[in-house]
């Protein structure tokens, strides 16, 4: 048995920042987590491998679409499965070995099992039960069932199957057009499958701006991707090879199948808190699941503490990194604070889409003023040179103090550009703030800086 001022329980992108913040604040610090491997969903099964097989089919994409144009000729690349698994394999181990330096370097011992809280200020891993001040649960998520579905991570896959597949497939099934559902589509898509989208909504992308969620659409469209809107899935009945889904139209109720040889159920994900013995505990929970938490992450038990994908709000890395800094903070007798009205969010396709603050839709409902400046990458140069001249960028400011209000960015390098405006969006910053900073030429960046021109008397490029 150990004692530590902070136990914290999961060591995803919540739960590792917040061990190493605790323990640059002077707390004794542990954390426990039961992969082999540190980094949770994100680092192992989740952001990151996802990120590099969708930097590895863009790659052969552009070779096969793009390189001729600009005079680079020469045979087709061909596709080697196993060597880019193990491509996407080797970020992974990059990542996660790094975490384990970062907790040697800050002192944050690493307990090795799967946790449970027999009580308020213990935490038993194995037959082992340690004391602790404070426990911060950063348990994460895990991926959400559907009624008649039952996954195989085999030919009926979630993202961590998906991630894993033994051989390219032909037909690609998705249920769901979220994140998950479009980056992994178009990983495949542009391998070759033939890829179809089910979503039960009548739009991609649900909650994000309509007008980015209608453009994407139409682009991915372009790319191949197939989608049908307003289907409800029923079942799906699966062999060694392939897969029928029956679902329903909502517009007709009229019945469907279709047959690929693998489905991706990419329906979005749940807390995950099996075993830590929350009922006994006393700890109130959501109808969905998520741990209710007050103002400074503390649960309804004293001392336990919740934060990322455990607790309400969108389910992000880096709205759980906050969390898990925040929370360090206040343990360690600081004022620790999350701007949840500042959080940016990013689709990985081609091109990348990133949103921050309200949408359109948000503040005719709100009933706020509001004025859109828009600027089409068309424009840009370096977008032009780059065949990355699809999508635009669209700031909405008050329109009478001019104060920017939100950002919605289809594009190249959206997730990157984004960030601006969330910076001027911490300062309270105006629409011509943004305007009147000068921006390096030739970057995507101009942009950004045009949309914010529109807002006042017009972009200078347009």
């Amino acid at each position: 048995m150990a004692e530590y001022d902070v136990i914290v329980i999961g060591a995803g992108p919540g739960g590792y920042v917040c061990a190493i913040r605790c323990a640059q604040l002077g707390l004794k610090t542990a954390c426990v987590e039961g992969r082999e491997t540190l980094g949770g969903t994100c680092l192992n099964v989740g952001c990151i491998p996802s990120k590099a097989m969708l930097y590895a089919s863009e790659m052969y994409h552009e070779a096969g679409t793009n390189f001729e144009k600009m005079g680079l000729i020469g045979a087709a690349p061909k596709i080697d499965l196993p060597k880019m698994l193990a491509y996407k394999q080797s970020t992974v181990e990059t990542n996660t070995k790094g975490i384990e330096f970062l907790f040697k370097k800050n002192k944050v011992d690493w307990l090795k099992g799967w946790a449970s809280i027999p009580a308020a200020g213990e935490v038993k891993v194995g037959d082992e039960t340690h004391k602790a001040r404070n426990i911060v649960i950063a348990s994460g998520s895990e991926p959400s069932s559907l009624k008649g579905v039952e996954v195989d991570e085999k030919v009926v896959v979630t993202s961590t199957g998906a991630l894993e597949l033994a051989k390219l497939p032909k037909r690609l099934a998705v249920i769901g057009a979220g994140v998950i559902g479009l980056e992994l589509g178009s990983v495949y898509a542009r391998l070759g499958a033939d890829v179809t989208v089910l979503e039960y909504l009548d739009q991609i992308t649900p909650g994000m701006d309509l007008e980015i969620c209608r453009t994407l659409q139409k682009l991915l469209t372009k790319q191949g991707l197939k989608f049908v809107l307003g289907a409800a899935v029923q079942g799906a009945e699966a062999s060694k090879t392939k897969a029928t889904l029956s679902y329903k139209l909502r517009k007709d109720d009229s019945l469907n199948e279709l047959e690929a040889d693998v489905v991706l159920v990419a329906t979005g994900r749940r807390p995950y808190t099996h075993g830590l013995g929350l009922e006994a505990l006393g700890i109130a929970t959501s109808k969905g699941g998520q741990i209710e938490t007050g103002a400074h992450w503390e649960t309804s038990v004293k001392g336990i503490y919740a934060i990322g994908d455990a607790i309400k709000g969108p389910m992000l890395a880096h709205k759980a990194e906050d969390e898990g800094m925040a929370v360090a903070e206040v343990l360690a007798g600081q004022k620790g604070h999350v701007n949840y009205g500042v959080i940016p969010g990013v689709i990985y396709t081609s091109p990348e889409v990133a949103a921050v603050g309200a949408t359109e839709e948000a503040l005719k409902a709100e009933g706020r003023a509001y004025k859109v400046g828009k600027f089409p990458f068309m424009g840009n140069a370096r977008a032009k040179s780059h065949f990355a001249g699809d999508g635009f960028v669209k700031l909405l400011a008050d329109k009478e103090t001019d104060r920017l209000l939100g950002a919605h960015i289809i594009g190249p390098a959206a997730g990157e550009l984004i960030h601006e405006i969330c910076v001027a969006m911490e300062f309270g910053a105006a629409a011509e703030d943004v305007a009147r900073t000068c921006h390096a030429h030739p970057t995507f960046s101009e942009a950004v800086r045009e949309a914010a021109l529109a807002c006042g008397d017009g972009a200078i490029h347009a």
